[in-house]
């Protein structure tokens, strides 16, 4: 069975938590935001003991359970009585980071309803004295970048699955209706050869194989297809080593037909040779009007 892992996240209030834990949720682990501490030992013991897959789960809990949140150190003794594996993550930052970030969101501190951000972080910063002291990794985000956070974290924290792989979606537009904005990468297929002005293919798309065909006997195709592979499988093994869970390319052409539909599929065939999660997918393409397509006789 999967190593079993259950990791307590808390700490100063304005220091990342909610963030650490989406990124753990993104690496796939089973998360709970703010579970009061007098459930975290029954909540651990049902998980450990559990004949599911969710072998690897993250709680957050801090300041504000209010008085909920003295009983964390009973909760960690109980953890260690039971023998159940945990780890604790104490996130924090300095004083001056932690109060810009308050001003920036204009969000209130839990502990300052009735004082100053600065006397709220220092009266929380007293109240977490021993649970950091408990800590098993403390981690400082005062000049943490998200890239330095991120990798940390895979290292760390990413040996949930080692066959989890990045979900990789490929898909086509045109450009006459928008380009998209939810795309990590956008790329501009509008130099290749236009089936658009041979009659014959005006109105069939790139997946016909007769319109794909007369697209890539270009040399250009060729060589920005070659190029393209190579650029793509570099950039995608760098994001996926990262930690990067999910990456979009969007290929455009003027319509969202014939060039970027082809090398969409082109891309797309390409990436699954190596990638177990990929997406193709074709946004615009119901928006022509279509005589011809893969399927059609």
């Amino acid at each position: 069975m999967e190593r079993f892992r259950f990791v307590i996240i808390t700490g100063m209030s304005g220091a990342g938590k909610t963030n650490f834990m989406q990124k753990l949720e993104d690496m796939g682990y089973y998360c709970v935001d703010n579970l009061p501490p007098v459930l975290i030992a029954r909540f651990a013991d049902l998980c450990w003991k559990s004949t599911s897959n969710t072998r690897h789960v993250a709680v957050v809990s801090d300041i504000r359970g209010g008085s909920f949140f003295d009983a964390l150190p009973q909760a960690l003794d109980e953890l260690n009585k039971r023998g159940i594996p945990h780890e604790v993550v104490f996130l924090e930052a300095s004083d001056e980071a932690l109060v810009r970030r308050y001003m920036e969101t204009r969000r209130q501190h839990p502990l300052a309803k009735t004082m100053r951000i600065q006397e709220g972080i220092e009266a929380e910063r007293k109240i977490l004295a021993g649970v950091r002291a408990q800590a098993d990794v403390i981690i400082d985000t005062t000049a943490m970048k998200p890239a330095d956070l991120q990798e940390y974290m895979g290292s760390r924290f990413g040996a949930v699955d080692k066959k989890r792989d990045m979900q990789i979606t490929v898909f086509s537009f045109g450009f006459k209706y928008g380009i998209p904005i939810d795309a990590d990468m956008v790329i501009d297929v509008r130099f290749l050869p236009n089936p658009f002005y041979v009659e014959e293919y005006k109105h069939w798309t790139g997946r016909v194989p007769e319109v794909a065909a007369y697209i890539e006997k270009s040399p250009v195709t060729k060589e920005f297809k070659r190029k393209l592979f190579n650029f793509m499988g570099f950039i995608v093994d760098q994001f996926r080593d990262r930690g990067k869970t999910q990456f979009t390319i969007a290929i455009g052409c003027t319509g969202g037909m014939h060039r970027s539909v082809f090398v969409t599929e082109k891309l797309g065939a390409h990436l699954k040779e190596k990638h177990a999660h990929v997406n193709v997918e074709h946004r615009d393409l119901h928006r022509n009007r279509i005589v011809r397509d893969a399927d059609d006789k």
